[in-house]
């Protein structure tokens, strides 16, 4: 039987009261800045910045995920839509307490039985979803600067490579990027997270 988005929501709650290995939130959330301001110190380019930035993330997705399978004992999704809820009901929960709105983009239309894709046309647009934070730790007690506005910082970009390494361990690529943050004026701050395509299981090079 599938699982529902309550019980999901039960289990990254659970997920959060038994982690033993909490870090104080403040901290945390000043840990981050500190390591946000060194990078553009280093690189003086907001863009560099971002990139550097979804890229540590990545590189921590692709460990977490161990942990998180381990831990939630949750099975493959059954499609990109039970996906999304698990990351924002589970995922989010259990290692930011948080649990993001998500939300998913339409059904592609039926296709017509007497028609079919003519040859260049473009085929159905793959599946996304959104993720609205209505409170993000990694942003607390920050304000950007004119300057970070203006370069087109994302301050917590290393959520989107966190989503990307992690899912791609499970075989799903996706691209994942803000698409507002209330630090640069938005109304809300939202991750956009699309569906590229499903992984085939991979030997990887070297072994037989």
């Amino acid at each position: 039987m599938a699982t529902s988005s309550k019980q999901y929501k039960a289990i990254g709650e659970d997920l959060w009261k038994g982690r033993t290995e909490k870090i104080n939130a403040e901290l945390f959330a000043m840990t981050y800045g500190a390591l946000v301001v060194q990078l553009i110190q280093d690189y003086e380019d907001y863009a560099e910045v971002n990139k550097q930035l979804e890229k540590m993330g990545y590189n921590i997705g692709t460990r977490l995920i161990e942990d998180f399978l381990a831990r939630s004992n949750i099975g493959r999704c059954a499609d990109f839509k039970e996906t999304g809820e698990v990351i924002a009901k589970v995922g989010f929960k259990s290692f930011l307490n948080i649990t993001p709105a998500v939300t998913h983009s339409p059904p592609p239309a039926p296709a017509s039985p007497r028609s079919s894709t003519p040859a260049g046309q473009p085929t159905a647009p793959q599946p996304y979803f959104t993720l609205t934070l209505d409170e993000n730790p990694l942003a607390e007690f920050v304000e950007l600067p004119e300057e970070a506005l203006e370069g087109g910082l994302w301050f917590s970009n290393v959520l989107c490579g966190i989503l990307r390494g992690a899912l791609e361990m499970v075989q799903i690529r996706v691209e994942a990027q803000f698409v507002s943050d209330v630090l640069r004026g938005d109304e809300t701050t939202e991750i956009r997270v699309k569906l590229v395509k499903y992984l085939e299981e991979e030997v990887p090079v070297g072994d037989d």
